[in-house]
């Protein structure tokens, strides 16, 4: 199992980790809500490894049954170890490249407030939101939380799916039918 859940999680984390790359190297000309996106369609197509890992253990190591249970604890792992690999990923831009990542955050969300009509009232109430943000962002404990938290819910969900998706119990057949109608069919 091990294996199979180092493989296909830092596959994903991989996969995760270069597109955050990427996105931040053109953040000012895509923009933060474009950016937000390509972000999450690129974290839905990461965790598809999911899919794949849990099969290529239904399939290798199971040998061809497994459970829900079973299913969605390899996937959570998978899941895990590319939301480490995103988390890991983002402290090093962060820290080494992009220090003032949350002022340029803050200063767009206070600009989309303007352009969408906000009152003063509105307004101020969202500079304190991004002020704070930004002091809790500052945090290293919070930063890392608050970076892993953000893909977790997409790899969680896809999980679920591909653990309903792929459980197997012993002796039902690849193709879906059912051992009495294949024996029918025989006959």
């Amino acid at each position: 199992m091990r294996k199979i859940v180092l493989t296909f999680g830092l596959i994903a984390g991989g996969l995760l980790s270069l597109m955050m790359v990427i996105s931040m190297l053109f953040i000012d000309r895509i923009g933060y809500d474009r950016g937000e996106i390509i972000g999450y369609t690129t974290m839905v197509l990461s965790f598809l490894m999911v899919f794949f890992g849990i099969r290529s253990y239904r399939d290798s190591v199971a040998g061809g049954a497994l459970g829900f249970g079973r299913a969605f604890s390899v996937g959570l792992l998978i899941t895990i170890i590319a939301c480490s690999c995103y988390t890991a990923t983002w402290q090093v831009i962060y820290y080494k490249f992009m220090p003032n990542f949350g002022d340029k955050y803050a200063a767009h969300m206070i600009a989309k407030s303007k352009a969408s009509g906000a009152t003063q009232q509105q307004l101020d109430a969202k500079q304190r939101e991004m002020e704070s943000f930004k002091a809790m962002y500052k945090n290293p404990v919070m930063n890392v939380a608050l970076t892993f938290i953000e893909p977790f819910p997409v790899g969680l969900v896809i999980t679920l799916i591909c653990a309903g998706i792929l459980r197997r119990k012993r002796g039902v057949p690849d193709d879906g039918r059912s051992a009495a109608s294949v024996g029918a069919a025989a006959v």
